[in-house]
């Protein structure tokens, strides 16, 4: 999908660009299927902020997504592609038989009066959702269920995919490749759509202008090299120095680059090929 670059009529746009927003055939979102959202700004309920960086952002409201398995073996046809701004992807409008309307994460080539369905074993066509057991090998997916029952978990993001590598042979877990190159087992009673994630080009797209970060609810962030040696590990000294440690570090002292965070031990057992080897 391309993106559109703006014309360069000052130095904050000359590198600025926009998705295309073309295939976008609805600018309004069901009222019904959308709730208010309500900004926290990365602070608790005691007002602390305990995330940084987070603040302002443009009014916008929550649009609810759900999964097809909702409604098995019901069908329904595809009547909008949305923009959500909330998501990175793009969003469609389904309508079952019955009236009832849904958001679902819209894969990479879904159409409107397209349609599609959930059931325990369907075609392979763009959008469907069936249990990973029935899904051949090699086939792209997202939106997957990791955990039968506690709906879709993984791989909703604009662009990624997952690919079924093989099923074992006791047919309870399934490998897969993960959009970061994981490998991981997951079981096959869970649901997943056929597909890749739909807007492809939102890792292209250049923000330019510290306006639009704010529009998107992203607050200012400073150097550790510019904050006094009691606020930051980097900070202190006169001039352009260097950060005068062995290895970078986090504002709390731990280090910032390389280093594994990863404390779930419960499910190292479904990691069959950890994240960044070669695929």
């Amino acid at each position: 999908m391309p993106i559109k670059v703006v014309k360069p009529t000052t130095s904050a746009r000359r590198k600025m660009s926009y998705p295309d927003f073309s295939v976008l055939t609805k600018k309004e979102p069901e009222k019904s299927l959308t709730v208010k959202l309500q900004k926290h700004s990365g602070r608790n309920n005691a007002g602390h902020i305990t995330v940084r960086h987070r603040g302002g952002t443009a009014k916008r409201a929550y649009r609810i997504i759900t999964s097809l398995e909702q409604w098995m073996d019901q069908p329904a046809k595809v009547t909008a592609i949305e923009y959500d701004p909330n998501r990175t992807a793009w969003i469609a409008l389904a309508v079952f038989e019955n009236g009832q309307k849904t958001y679902i994460v819209a894969p990479e080539g879904l159409k409107v009066d397209d349609t599609i369905i959930a059931s325990e074993t369907t075609d392979i066509v763009i959008g469907n959702r069936m249990r990973i057991k029935n899904i051949p090998t090699g086939v792209a997916i997202h939106d997957i269920e990791l955990t039968p029952g506690r709906r879709s978990r993984a791989v909703r993001s604009a662009g990624t995919q997952a690919t079924i590598l093989s099923h074992e042979d006791d047919g309870k877990y399934a490998q897969v490749r993960m959009p970061s190159g994981e490998v991981r087992r997951i079981h096959t009673g869970g649901f997943a759509s056929i597909g890749p994630v739909s807007h492809p080009a939102h890792s292209a797209i250049r923000i330019a202008k510290a306006g639009r970060s704010r529009h998107m609810g992203k607050r200012p962030s400073v150097r550790g090299k510019a904050m006094n040696p009691n606020a930051h590990p980097h900070g202190g000294g006169e001039g352009q120095n260097s950060i005068g440690l062995k290895y970078p570090k986090t504002p709390w002292g731990k280090p910032a680059l390389g280093k594994i965070t990863r404390r779930n031990k419960r499910t190292n057992s479904f990691i069959v090929r950890k994240r960044g080897k070669k695929r």
